[in-house]
């Protein structure tokens, strides 16, 4: 029975389930009123198809969008799925059309409000290789980029100090794993890599990440890709090794989140679903400027939105509640 009960906490601790419990409670509290009108059953039930489908963080705070692996997997899955449009360029999918770091933290924040630069900035960084923040990068490489840096935040944050602990002739065999909030708002000091023949050793290199990897309670990618990938060279530079991850479409499967960088801009069921919405609006265009009353039957019919999500995040609403308050007499006027 022991056993039972200790392999059921250890799943639960590893599924993060007592996170999303928290969560859902706490957001049964703070929208109780609304919640009031469905019901707290169908509340879980919406709570909990949300968290399997990957839409419960849409418009979180940061602290939660990060919490857990599954968390940070569906947000990356997110992005690229409402951003994915930015490669359009000239009508067809590439990735030429390009951004700066700044405007793709813009694109960030449309999702997560509170979304650090920092880590915009690190992903840039593995771009770039340095620090000028103003270029241009392509929405491939930089979501790619982006994935490591949030995905394996942690681990990177380590794998820094190793390196830097190897560059000094220091032997790294105590490394220090940064918590998720110590590693969320500290700097990274950039390691030197402006000599191509600088570096460390590549084959110590990964005895140190196989022994932070074992040791590890965060996400870290598979040690057997990390192996491939540093057997095939005798010195790896840091950021080498980050872009390196980057491109490694083994270690992208492995996580799960994106598809591979050939499939980047094709996403058969969201484009399924934009084509009805087109048609929709078609169809309300055409009708609209001569309405007969055989066009005002088949004008598709308005469904009372809003709730079916009830546990929006109370700082969302409230700043709903604001804006419609003051914008009351404006929208009167307009239905009248």
């Amino acid at each position: 029975i022991l056993t039972s009960v200790s392999f059921s906490l250890l799943f639960a601790a590893q599924r993060h389930v007592l996170t999303y419990m928290e969560d859902a409670v706490s957001q049964l509290l703070e929208n109780r009123e609304d919640i009031s009108q469905y019901g707290i059953a169908r509340f879980f039930t919406e709570y909990f198809n949300s968290v399997r489908q990957g839409t419960h963080i849409l418009f979180r705070e940061f602290s939660f969008v990060q919490a857990t692996p599954h968390n940070r997997a569906s947000f990356l899955r997110t992005f690229w799925r409402c951003f994915r449009t930015v490669g359009k360029n000239g009508g067809k999918y590439s990735s030429c059309y390009l951004l700066t770091a700044q405007e793709y933290h813009c694109l960030l924040q449309l999702l997560c409000p509170d979304f650090p630069m920092e880590l915009t900035q690190k992903a840039a960084r593995i771009v770039l290789m340095d620090d000028a923040m103003d270029c241009l990068m392509s929405f491939s490489d930089f979501l790619f980029a982006f994935q490591i840096q949030f995905y394996y935040s942690e681990f990177l944050e380590s794998v820094a100090a190793i390196y830097q602990d190897l560059l000094a002739g220091k032997n790294p065999n105590t490394v220090i794993v940064p918590t998720s909030s110590s590693g969320q708002h500290r700097q990274r000091q950039p390691p030197n890599d402006c000599n191509p023949l600088e570096g460390v050793e590549a084959s110590l290199f990964y005895q140190c990440l196989e022994s932070l990897c074992d040791r590890s309670k965060y996400s870290c990618p598979p040690s057997a890709l990390v192996k491939e990938m540093l057997s095939s060279v005798q010195r790896m530079t840091f950021y080498g090794f980050l872009t390196a991850l980057a491109k490694d479409q083994g270690i992208n499967r492995a996580l799960g989140a994106l598809p591979d960088k050939g499939d980047l801009f094709l996403d058969p069921a969201m484009d399924q679903e934009l084509e009805k919405l087109v048609a929709q609006v078609s169809g309300l265009s055409v009708s609209g400027p001569a309405s007969s009353s055989a066009d005002t039957v088949n004008m598709p019919v308005r469904n009372s939105p809003r709730m079916n999500s009830p546990w929006k995040p109370l700082h969302h609403r409230r700043k709903m509640d604001a804006e419609s308050e003051g914008s009351n007499e404006e929208t009167d006027s307009s239905e009248n």
